[in-house]
Parts: structure tokens; sequence; C-alpha cells
């Protein structure tokens, strides 16, 4: 039985990398120790257990030191005003997955001949905001008044999600890395990411946000289309990001979604604040801390008067019981955005796919499942 001989400053490294504490991995391996002193060394076999369990390629556990591993897109996470420079395998693994299924899609509308799509990378930091928020709403024929009449934030999302995917936009809403239900992401890492392309433009959104911030995720990395800049962010109506393409989206996506001059007609301000701001987030399906960031921008409160009001609705929003999280739909068309689901069943039906890719980019294992997902597209 072979054996490898792995530093010890590799074992510690994936564990740390994954956020799996070492006494767990001394139940799952009895001998981890005993490798981490050199005392043992672990078989192949149990080294492959080892990479899967803490999310790691294995060829890095064959490195003298640890790589630094950086996201492969523009960073603009900040938490707590820092910059996040160690990105989780979670978050590295779901943009990997999404790079490839952008690739293949980007390859499928070219030999259809599909003509790039004209509002990616249309605009620049120098044209009007309330312009550009204007612009993307009437390409995506986002109309306030039919947002207001959607019962739910869900269904308002829902609706947000087609009117980009019919415009040619691949959006991806998950909770998971790919099909790993046991790998859930944590919206306080990242909230979403933009992968730029004139042919397939991406959109994911972290589906273990609450709707209401999805909303704005989505707004937010609309934008980041619109302005040509691929990006993984964790956007927030109410952070002023140091980066200055950030706070740029941030400022449309918040025009976007509450308009200025509607919520000037809508809010009341003789009302109490916070019945009110409970009855705009209804009204624009926005969370209510959008709203509080609108009616200041709008000069209904004070700078003072605002974060106090942010903080004691922060907590109040924290002391709500939370929801089981996960997917949107809790569909698999959802996960890869219906526009990439139609396209890969399609072509893998008419032999232009093979199914071992095609399960590969969607996390399938069985072809039935694969055949259940192309009949609930409606593709036989």
């Amino acid at each position: 039985m072979s054996r490898v001989t792995i530093k010890s400053e590799m074992l510690s490294w994936a564990c740390e990398r994954s956020g799996q504490s070492a006494e767990n991995m001394r139940k799952r391996f009895p001998k981890f120790d005993l490798w981490n002193l050199g005392e043992a060394s672990p078989t192949l076999k149990q080294l492959e257990r080892f990479a899967k369990a803490t999310y790691t390629p294995i060829g890095f556990l064959f490195l003298q030191k640890p790589p630094i591993e950086t996201v492969p897109i523009p960073d603009f996470r900040n938490v707590g005003g820092g910059h996040v420079g160690h990105p989780s395998p979670d978050l590295l693994d779901t943009i990997y997955i999404c790079q490839q299924r952008q690739e293949w899609y980007r390859e499928f509308v070219r030999s259809t001949g599909e003509k790039p799509l004209p509002f990616v990378g249309s605009v620049s930091q120098t044209n009007s905001i309330e312009k550009i928020a204007e612009s993307i709403r009437h390409a995506l024929g986002f109309d306030i008044e039919e947002r207001r009449q959607t019962p739910t934030w869900t269904d308002a999302l829902r609706r947000f999600i087609e009117q980009a995917d019919v415009l040619g936009i691949l959006i991806m809403v998950s909770g998971v890395v790919g099909n790993n239900n046991r790998r859930k992401l944590d919206p306080q890492e990242f909230r979403g990411f933009a992968l730029v392309d004139n042919l397939a433009p991406l959109v994911f959104i972290n589906g273990s946000d609450t709707k209401a911030a999805q909303m704005f995720t989505l707004a937010h990395e609309l934008t980041h289309i619109w302005i040509g800049q691929s990006a993984v962010s964790d956007a927030q109506a109410v952070q002023i990001p140091e980066n200055q393409i950030e706070r740029w989206c941030n400022l449309v996506a918040a025009e976007l979604l509450v308009p200025l001059s509607a919520l000037r007609s809508e809010y009341k301000k003789n009302n109490k604040l916070t019945d009110e701001i409970n009855r705009l987030a209804r009204c624009f399906k926005v969370s209510t801390l959008v709203v509080l960031r609108r009616i200041h921008d709008a000069g209904g409160l004070t700078k003072e008067q605002f974060w106090k009001a942010y903080h004691e609705e922060l907590e109040r929003l924290g002391n709500l019981p939370s929801g089981s999280g996960g997917n949107f739909y809790l569909t698999q068309a959802a996960r890869v955005s219906k526009r990439f689901a139609r396209a890969l069943v399609a072509s893998t039906l008419e032999g232009q796919t093979l199914h071992r890719d095609a399960f590969r980019m969607l996390g399938f294992s069985k072809l039935e499942t694969f055949k259940d997902l192309g009949r609930s597209l409606g593709i036989a």
C-alpha cells in the first residue's frame, strides 16, 4: 500500500481554508495527529478523502508551502470597512462553476449566430445616475407600479429575474455550492457577483440571503453588467464603499429600485417612521434598510437620524426568527438560470453536447434527473 508524505503545514492550511476544525478531522481521520507529527503518512486514497473533506484540490497538498489564493475576478467586498482578502473554497468553487457554465453558453450562442448584447458595457460613471437607472429599468421592462401590485418579495424577485433572463442575462440563484446542500454559502462573505461578457453576461446571487436583500444584489450586479465591470460584491444600500465603482453601482441600484421621485411622492413624513419604512418596503419590494437610505437621500432624515434609525432597525431585524435560507425557487433551473438550462438540455438532446459534460455543469449524476429538468422546462 503506497503512502505519500505531506507537510504538516499543508494539512493545517487545508483545514483552515475550509473552516474545518482539527477535532472534526480527527473524527474523520483517526491518524490525523500522527500525519501532522510526521509519525505516519496517509495513503493516496486517504489523502483523496481528506482533500474532498476540505474542498481542496489534491495537487495543492503536495506543495511545499500554502499557495496564495485570490478571487479570479475583481474583488470589491468589504466587511466592517475592511477589505476581505481570504476567499473561502465555497466562494472560489462557485465562481469557477459559473465561469465554466458561462464559457459553454458563450460558445453556444456564438454557434447559433447571436449578436453581442448592446447594453453590456454601454454606460460609464460620467453618465447621470438617474438616466442610467431609467435606461436599465426601460430595457428590463421593470415597472414600479407592477411591483407595487406584486403580493410578495419572492414574486417580485422572480419577476425581476425573468425580465433579466428575457434580455439575455444568465441569472443564477443558489444558497449552496453547486448542488451540494452541505456547502451552504454565507451572505456575510459575499452577496453576489457579475461576470461580464457581451454574449453571455452572468449574474450570481447568494440564495442564502433574504429575498429583499437579493433584490438589491440583483440590481447592483446588473449595474456591473451595464458598466462592463466584472466583480464579486457584498452589496448593501446603506454602505458607502471605498471602491468608487462599488459606490457608483450602489447608487444606481438604489435609484433603479426606489427612484427618488417616486419615494418623495410616496413618503408620508407625518407617519411613524417604523410604520412608514415597513409600508414603503412592501410598496417597492425592497428591504427596510434600503428604504431608510432612500428617505435619507431624499432629505427626509438627517445623517444622525438616519444612522440612529438604521442601527435600531438592524437590531430589530437581527431579533427576527431566521428563515431556512437556501435557494430561491428550490429548483435546479433557478440555480443555473433557466436560459442556461434550456440551452444546455436542448443542445444535449440534439447530440451537440455530451451528457457527461451536461451532468458536470448541472451537478447531476442520474439521467432521470436530467430528463426531469428537461420536462420541467418544456423540452422533451
